[in-house]
This record gives C-alpha cells, structure tokens and sequence, in this order.
C-alpha cells in the first residue's frame, strides 16, 4: 500500500542531513531522527573523480558514489564491495528537468523526481514510494531528512541515491 506524502510509515526510518556537506575531502554525519549517528559521508580528496564514500557507525564502508568519467550525459555511479551496484543519469525526453533514473545492476529501476534543489523530492518502485527527501518537517536550516518509508529498503542505497541525484543535479546547473 502506498503512503500519503508526509504520511509516516509503519517502519519508516528518518535520517538527517545537512546540506551542503557533499565537498571533496568533507567528513559529515548524517544522524537518525533520535540524533544518533547512522551514516558517515567520507568525501575522498585527491581523487581523480569526485568520490564519496558511506559508512556505517564503525567506519565501514557501506557503498562508493562516484562520478563516471567519459560519459556523454553526466551519470554517478554506486558500488558496494567495489562491484557495481546504481547507475544514476537524468532521465532522458523527461518534460520535467529535475526526473533522474537509477538502474540497478540486477535490472531494476527506480523514478526520482521533484524539486531536487529544494530538497523536496521523491525515489519510487513501480510508481511505490520508497523514499521522500524533504525539509518541510524540519526548523533546522540547510537541513533536510530522507524519510525511508519501506521496511525492506535499503537506507544506505537511498541515501547514496539522494546524494548522487543531488550532485548530478547541482552539476547540471554549474554549481560545483
């Protein structure tokens, strides 16, 4: 069953993340709704391509967001285990500029859309949501929450999307 916008789900998780922090050779954690650490973006300085890595409490590496080099359209790519595991590009003949698709190396794929730069957007199965990005819930400024609504997501591959997806984005636009 799908969920309302802005509507919680039984086992929703929220995580929370400052915006901004995405530079090359930035360290940030992004915190769950209890303020507890959840995930660490280690942004890799001196590296050929931008590279971010997420890792777990201990600082293991969960999944690599990378930028692909020599490709014609912007596109970043996730790993995990150093295997490929998300391709993400803007979505191509898309009325809407801010509509990206995420191919998973098993085949499926996932719609992103909404206002990525106002950090109001969604990531959907199947026209299901999976995940809402928002800052509607929050009074903290140059914050926003990944609000993962499906208890079998995977919050380090949504999150890993949401970043990419924001990247690419911010790219698109000139902002570095």
């Amino acid at each position: 069953m799908l969920q309302s916008p802005g509507e919680p789900a039984p086992h929703s998780r929220k995580y929370l993340v400052r915006d901004r922090i995405f530079g090359i050779g930035d360290d940030y954690w992004i915190e769950d709704e209890h303020g507890r650490h959840a995930f660490l973006v280690d942004g890799k300085a001196l590296r050929l391509r931008e590279t971010f890595e997420l890792k777990d409490p201990e600082r293991r590496v969960l999944v690599t967001i990378r930028k692909k080099m020599l490709s014609l359209r912007d596109t970043m790519t996730i790993e995990r285990d150093d295997k490929p595991l998300a391709t993400i590009r803007r979505k191509r003949l898309s009325l809407l500029r801010n509509h990206y698709r995420v191919e998973l190396v098993d085949g499926t794929e996932l719609d992103v859309s909404g206002k990525i730069f106002d950090r109001e957007f969604a990531i959907e199965y199947e026209g299901e949501l999976l995940a809402e990005i928002s800052r509607r819930w929050l009074t903290v400024r140059d914050t926003y929450a990944v609000n993962v609504l499906r208890g079998e997501a995977d919050p380090a591959l949504l999150i890993a999307v949401t970043v990419g997806v924001i990247r690419l984005a911010e790219r698109e636009r000139g902002e570095d």
